[in-house]
């Protein structure tokens, strides 16, 4: 059996031990897929068919955690669940009480305003056999546990788009009768889209802040830079292309070196050079501050909607 690797962050934020877990995705491991031999024995089952849930059936059955017959997955949409169906080969269904005699963890992948309906239809339904995982963002472990029997194992996770490509950034937290192997089994099955980090709740806002929302403010700085290489002179798609790799290709640099990204910066910029020019003129406008303060907009309006829940 292979395991998760994992590496261990200095200690920060109140002596919380981040922890970050290798990815599963053959890709990002340098593995064949054909090396891979972990298999589960707990049944999954999605609450929700949309583009996160459907992307970790992906992952799970690509990284060979689980076969597609011991998945299953809800939606509304009949069409929806004819192609989840046709393209991954999961059991697919339009009632969710089917999920939760199906499986022995539930990952809950529905929109915010739909928890407390589903959860208070299957209260009687859910048992302490089974896992709850949640991916609705800005609901605190506190109210699902609060809406279903006493006892309930319930995990908290903020995965982020990019594990549509297997790139994701995930943090997840623990509920109060959630288990140290329920919190490696949802870091193996959210490994196979991407990193995972363990951390206490009170910082999965600001994780929803800064990961979770932050894949939109790297495109709009990938759009801004190939509008700058546009006024410049470049065509719009060779622009975008060289803007984007760009991004990926400094992100990749600053993982593997584990340099700071003042270090790696300084190492463009050369003295009188090009690049010192443009930093100018981001300082000049404030980008920083801008970046700064959309993660602590975002982290706010998180909290928000955990206390309306």
């Amino acid at each position: 059996m292979m395991s998760t690797g994992t590496v261990d962050l200095p200690k920060g934020a109140g002596g919380v031990l981040w922890q970050i877990h290798t990815s599963l995705n053959p890709l990002l491991r340098g593995k064949k897929t054909g090396e891979m031999s972990i298999m589960l024995k707990e049944k999954i089952g999605f609450v929700g068919g949309g583009k996160m849930g459907e992307a970790l059936c992906k992952g799970i059955i690509t990284a060979r955690l689980s076969e597609a017959n011991r998945i299953m997955v809800s939606d509304v949409l009949s069409e929806r669940c004819r192609l989840l169906s046709q393209e991954i080969g999961v059991k697919t269904t339009q009632n969710n009480g089917d999920v939760v005699s199906f499986a022995d963890v539930i990952v809950l992948a529905v929109k915010p305003q739909m928890m407390n309906q589903i959860l208070t239809d299957y209260k009687n339904s859910i048992t302490q056999q089974h896992l709850v995982v949640s991916i609705a963002a800005g609901i605190p472990i506190r109210s699902i546990e609060s809406r279903l029997q006493p006892g309930i194992r319930v995990i908290r996770v903020m995965p982020n788009t990019p594990c549509l490509v297997g790139l994701s950034a995930t943090a997840f937290a623990l509920g109060q009768y959630a288990t140290h192997a329920d919190g490696q089994l949802v870091s193996t099955i959210f490994s196979s889209v991407g990193k995972v980090f363990q951390l206490d709740e009170k910082y999965l806002d600001a994780v929803t802040g800064l990961s979770g929302s932050g894949p939109a403010y790297v495109y709009m700085f990938i759009e801004a830079l190939s509008d700058g290489g546009v006024r410049m002179g470049l065509p719009r798609d060779i622009a975008t292309a060289l803007a984007a790799q760009t991004v990926l290709g400094a992100a990749k640099m600053l993982l593997e070196t584990g340099q700071h990204p003042a270090q790696l910066k300084d190492a463009v910029a050369s003295p009188g050079g090009t690049t010192i020019e443009g930093i100018i003129k981001l300082e000049d406008s404030g980008f920083r501050a801008a970046i700064i303060n959309a993660v602590e907009a975002a982290t706010l309006k998180s909290k928000q909607l955990g206390e309306l829940s």
